[in-house]
């Protein structure tokens, strides 16, 4: 049997997060936590935290946002259900290792953020399909506002928006959040 892929999309604040838990709570007992976050400043600290109280306690966390189908295969029969919050924190932590000038982003950068982002997802997407466990992919919608200014923010929303069209394409389910309304796409 092949793992089953959940794709859940939307804006800041549209309910994603308590959708995806919601589904990952009707997917099994056993459930496999992945935070991407890093608790740089006080108010993502205190975010975490909101998100850590949410969570019911018997669920693993394991917070890394880079080699995550390798930090998995350590519980591959310890699951029934992975939920990965969130996919645009990644790209985003992965910018904040590879830049150095965020007012001149070098096309090598650029390219980098995008390889190691796109490698990240393509492992887990392997790794959900070689599986028989349902994977919960929480991600933001990135493209549907202006385009951005600045550089840094251009390469964001380009390889958020790349990994997301990958996953999407990968998934057995799409959900689209509006206002804490699920918009079934697939």
């Amino acid at each position: 049997m092949m793992g089953k892929l959940i794709f859940v999309t939307g804006g800041a604040r549209s309910g994603k997060s308590s959708f995806a838990e919601d589904t990952a709570k009707q997917n099994g007992e056993k459930v496999v936590y992945i935070a991407t976050a890093i608790a740089f400043d006080e108010e993502m600290k205190q975010r975490i935290q909101l998100h850590r109280q949410q969570r019911p306690e018997s669920w693993h966390t394991i917070e890394t946002y880079q080699n995550i189908a390798e930090a998995l295969r350590d519980y591959n029969e310890a699951f029934d259900c992975v939920l990965l919050d969130c996919v645009t924190i990644m790209v985003n932590n992965i910018m904040m290792d590879e830049i150095t000038d965020w007012e001149q982003i070098t096309e090598a950068e650029g390219m980098k953020v995008e390889m190691i982002a796109k490698r990240e997802i393509t492992s887990l997407i392997e790794y959900c399909k070689e599986s028989d466990k349902t994977f919960i992919i929480v991600t933001n919608e990135t493209g549907s506002g202006i385009v951005p200014y600045y550089p840094s923010s251009r390469l964001f929303r380009d390889v958020a928006g790349r990994v997301n069209q990958m996953l999407a394409r990968a998934s057995d389910e799409a959900y689209l959040l509006v206002s804490s309304l699920p918009v079934r796409l697939k």
